[in-house]
């Protein structure tokens, strides 16, 4: 029945999660492969002369994953949704990252092993009116020189517009609010600011879309309640965005539409390379899968030499909101 539920067998292996599977690594493990096959699922619906290659992937260091991507259907231009679970050492570029963000990590013998496990997934539709979406959820672990375990939890969900549609806007914000307000009602505003500031464009002053959650090094109250809090948050994926899909994804567009939405992705494409910092990760541990870690870049983006939207323009609108996030459900 979990081998049915799931795209593919289990990093873990389904025997290894049965046997821990009270231990919050297994629950979790569970949890992103269950996120994993729903998006997947929802989005082939939608696309249906499409569909997913599966590629399982090992990594020699420890762990692996399942990479999932569809790619030139009708709907979606390229949706991928992967899910990794490595382990091994952490390497001094990753452990200097964490520590500029306040970890004390104590290393043994300069050693310092750690696990990471997440589901990621980034959706560039073909349709102007649609708009990209991308989420992410992970744990991490790492066992100091005293054998002591740091963890905590990190993620959000975002949405990146070509075109400004406010009753997307509020659907989106609205549901991930619900999902934040089931444990603390001031969890949302909390991580809805933290989304605005983290994907920020800073050499070009504006913000990669109209934001949604994001939250890192989480660790508190306890692991229990922040793992609940991160289901509520995976499970608000597929509410949040695919009715947004249904509403769009026959819009009328025309060819300078479809020109916008490639200088937008354009943005994508700096945001990504530029200041991510799961990209940033991903491309400093040793033995990482490079085509999983760039699986969030378009098929097609455009740069074009100071290009400005006319004034009044539903261009211009929607520079005006990604320099100006707007508060979408007060």
């Amino acid at each position: 029945e979990l081998r049915q539920r799931f795209m593919a067998p289990p990093v873990s292996g389904l025997r290894e999660l049965r046997r821990r599977r009270r231990e919050l690594r297994s629950r979790m493990e569970l949890l992103i492969m269950e996120t994993q096959a729903e998006m997947c699922r929802a989005l082939a619906a939608l696309d249906p002369g499409a569909s997913f290659a599966v590629d399982s992937w090992e990594r020699k260091e420890g762990g692996g994953g399942i990479s999932c991507v569809l790619q030139d259907g009708e709907v979606f231009e390229k949706a991928g949704v992967n899910v990794s679970v490595v382990s091994g050492l952490l390497s001094e570029e990753a452990a200097r990252q964490m520590r500029s963000r306040g970890k004390s990590l104590k290393a043994k013998d300069g050693k310092l092993p750690f696990c990471a496990m997440g589901v990621s997934s980034v959706i560039h539709p073909k349709n102007p009116h649609v708009p990209t979406m991308h989420f992410n959820y992970r744990y991490f672990e790492i066992e100091e020189a005293d054998g002591t375990k740091q963890w905590w939890f990190g993620g959000g969900t975002d949405l990146t517009p070509t075109y400004l549609d406010e009753e997307d806007a509020v659907h989106f914000h609205k549901t991930l609010k619900e999902a934040c307000d089931k444990h603390d009602l001031k969890l949302y505003p909390k991580y809805k600011k933290w989304c605005d500031d983290y994907f920020y464009i800073k050499h070009r002053g504006e913000r990669r879309g109209i934001g949604g959650i994001f939250f890192d090094d989480m660790d508190s109250p306890s692991k229990e309640e922040v793992f609940q809090f991160v289901k509520s948050c995976a499970k608000a994926v597929v509410p949040c965005y695919i009715p947004i899909v249904k509403k769009h994804c026959h819009d009328s567009f025309t060819p300078e539409e479809k020109l916008w939405q490639q200088l937008r992705r354009g943005r994508y494409v700096e945001f990504n390379l530029v200041y991510d910092r799961g990209t940033k990760f991903g491309l400093l541990t040793p033995g990482s899968r490079i085509e999983s870690i760039l699986m969030s870049l378009p098929l097609t983006a455009r740069w074009e030499y100071m290009h400005n939207p006319p004034e009044s323009s539903k261009e211009a609108e929607l520079l005006e909101v990604l320099r100006n996030p707007k508060d979408w459900v007060h």
